[in-house]
């Protein structure tokens, strides 16, 4: 019988600093030292004004739920158990967004706009980031 194992991302050269700040219980972002902008996800220049000067700053870990969705159908059979969970796009105090889950709630609870808190949580040797209702 084959174990299946949860998905987890692959940190690359760009996002390293992400994960690493995860697995330090900090919730990282990248914010341009030209337009002062605040950037995620990670990556080499600034979409706002094609700056490389960007530097890492530590989010406040506070934002709202943008969006999200109801998973009643496992995306992989590693999450059947999971189910149901909800996957969300969550706006950053900073004005960034991230795709993520909220987690320690019933599922019908949620809703738009609410607030919400980063939480870390270990899965297959990584830390990642979560957000429970505030």
């Amino acid at each position: 019988m084959t174990e299946y194992k949860k998905p987890i991302p692959t940190p690359d050269g760009d996002s390293k600093t992400f994960w690493d700040g995860c697995s330090e219980g900090k919730l990282l972002i990248q914010k341009c030292n030209d337009c002062k902008n605040h950037i995620f996800y990670p990556r080499e220049v600034c979409p706002h004004c094609m700056s490389d000067q960007l530097n890492w700053v530590e989010a406040s870990g506070k934002g709202k739920v943008y969006s999200y969705t109801i998973a009643r159908r496992a995306a992989h059979p590693s999450l059947i158990e999971d189910v149901p969970y909800i996957v969300a796009l969550i706006e950053l105090d900073e004005g960034v967004r991230l795709m993520s889950n909220i987690i320690n709630c019933d599922v019908e609870e949620v809703r738009c706009d609410m607030d919400v808190k980063v939480i870390f949580q270990k899965q297959e040797g990584m830390v990642l980031p979560k957000f429970e209702l505030v």
